[in-house]
């Protein structure tokens, strides 16, 4: 019978330990905690990461890296943890340190190295991005005519507006199925509900790839510009954005104002001859 309860009893004292243990452990797992808002992100995306840490320590800081596919470091913060606990921090998906695609990876560490976690996401990769200047006549704020981009899947050889139609035609160069995500200035192009095309409430684009009506994403609007997402299949050429209103071509308007100065010219030549004295 002793033999029993010792033996109950050392089996006892082992459980103990190991919950013992198995408690210390989830303890430094549970020290601090990290995720994204999605799963997959495209260039041009926000990456709105958070997470919480179980006691805010003084003086210290959440230590955040996030690796490329590649394995290259891609950002490193320090975030302040606030006073419920929590940390976070949006980062803009695209750019250089971006091109590579696959599974990106978040790590955190705040104050020791016990305190660490990490979470991972898929990102798609980050095509060439920029600006390209709109051909236009004032150019008293040369910002006003430049349209800011992130494309995918190939590059952008010009952007043109068409006064006609009141819109801008893309041209485009392929090497694959992609996306081209467009920073458009109001002061470019717009679409309104007013009867001058520049006033009242914005109204939605209307998109052609190749001639073709295609369905695309808006993002948040400022007073500045509107943004818009448009995909495209390998081989597409041109993207046409149609608005109510668009800035006039420089080459359109130029003819115009050289043939008002000549006309003007010819006028004050012959009106200056017509007072001089004859002989």
């Amino acid at each position: 019978m002793n033999t029993l309860y010792a033996t109950l009893a050392l089996f006892a004292i082992l459980a103990t330990g190991s919950l013992a243990v198995s408690a210390f452990a989830q303890e430094f797992v549970d020290a601090v905690t990290v995720a994204t808002d999605k799963e997959a992100y495209v260039d041009g995306d926000t990456v709105t990461v958070s997470g919480t840490v179980r006691e805010k320590l003084s003086g210290y800081d959440v230590t955040l890296q996030v690796f490329a596919a590649n394995g290259n470091l891609v950002t490193a913060q320090q975030l302040t943890v606030s006073e419920d606990n929590t940390f976070g921090i949006d980062l803009a998906a695209g750019g250089p340190l971006w091109k590579s695609a696959g599974t990106y990876t978040i790590k955190v560490l705040y104050g020791t190295a016990t305190r660490t976690a990490e979470t991972s996401f898929e990102f798609g990769g980050s095509g060439d991005g920029g600006t390209v200047k709109v051909p236009q006549f004032k150019l008293a704020n040369p910002d006003d005519g430049s349209v800011g981009y992130y494309i995918k899947g190939g590059k952008i050889l010009s952007i043109t507006p068409d006064p006609t139609a009141k819109s801008l035609i893309v041209e485009i160069e392929t090497t694959d199925d992609g996306q081209v995500k467009l920073i458009l200035p109001r002061a470019v192009i717009d679409s309104k509900s007013g009867n001058d095309g520049k006033t009242g409430e914005d109204t939605p684009f209307f998109v052609l790839v190749d001639g073709e009506e295609v369905e695309f994403e808006e993002g948040d609007a400022t007073d500045a510009d509107r943004t818009i997402t448009i995909p495209f299949e390998n081989g597409a050429s041109q993207i046409e954005i149609i608005g109510t209103w668009v800035i006039p071509e420089f080459g359109t308007i130029a003819v115009i104002v050289l043939a008002v100065a000549i006309v003007s010219i010819v006028a004050i030549s012959r009106s200056r001859l017509s007072i001089l004295p004859k002989y």
